[in-house]
């Protein structure tokens, strides 16, 4: 499987801790050398420290996903560093989920710049770079809240149901540059996401729910790496897993 990971050149956003932090670390062992985005620079910085002490490549740098220019600057510096973009894993997201009814406008708003928005400055970002060298891999990540809507996550599910229209787009867009598209949509999956729920209520239950079922970040690190693997004639579209434990 890691034949066609190695000697690759990957950004990955939101990359700072939970899934992201995890992919890069196990693409990295693979080797792969890895760009790592997030807003949170220590993080990203110590990450790296660890690839690289470890014999792996990989540099930081600071990205707000929210803004176009961080996102050109990130391409920019994966190309300066090591001279091409080969995946793009839009990772950043937030999930700060409540009840419509509760009126967490800034909240929404956050999620669809961050989970949305964000994903759409990545693909401004490299698809250009992609074209010309027809060759490359956008990878989204989503969530099964991107195919069920459960209580107070009407908002949440609305990015990530979007994300799957966009990358379905996307995918039929780029197949004269040779590039390809997977959506990654992880049900419980045991990562910080839970800590950006204000709602204590809201937070309570799915801490609950997560932590009976929820499994390690690593397992998205695994799925990840099986659609990178894949020889280039392999477009592996859509990976939807779950705990083997969890109903929803």
């Amino acid at each position: 499987m890691t034949n066609n990971i190695a000697g690759k050149v990957i950004i990955v956003t939101g990359a700072s801790s939970g899934m992201g932090a995890a992919a890069a670390r196990h693409l990295a062992g693979h080797g792969a050398s890895i760009v790592l985005a997030a807003r949170r620079t220590d993080r990203i910085e110590g990450i790296v420290d660890d690839i690289t002490g470890s014999g792996g490549q990989a540099i930081a740098v600071e990205t707000d996903v929210t803004r176009l220019e961080d996102m050109q600057r990130l391409a920019k510096a994966a190309i300066d560093a090591f001279g091409r973009i080969d995946v793009l894993m839009n990772n950043a997201g937030l999930m700060p989920l409540s009840p419509l009814e509760r009126l967490k406008v800034d909240e929404w708003n956050q999620m669809i710049d961050v989970n949305l928005r964000g994903v759409l400055h990545g693909i401004a970002a490299v698809l250009p770079h992609m074209q010309e060298r027809k060759s490359g891999h956008i990878i989204t990540t989503a969530s099964v809240a991107a195919y069920k809507v459960f209580p107070a996550s009407a908002v949440y599910s609305a990015t990530k149901f979007a994300l799957r229209g966009l990358t379905e787009g996307l995918r039929q867009e780029v197949k004269p540059y040779n590039i390809r598209t997977t959506l990654i949509s992880p049900g419980a999956v045991t990562t910080e996401l839970l800590d950006h729920i204000s709602e204590a209520d809201v937070q309570s239950a799915n801490q609950d729910y997560v932590g009976k079922v929820g499994i390690p970040a690593e397992s998205f690190a695994r799925m990840v790496a099986f659609a990178v693997s894949q020889p280039d004639d392999v477009d592996v579209n859509e990976i939807v897993f779950r705990p083997t434990a969890q109903e929803l």
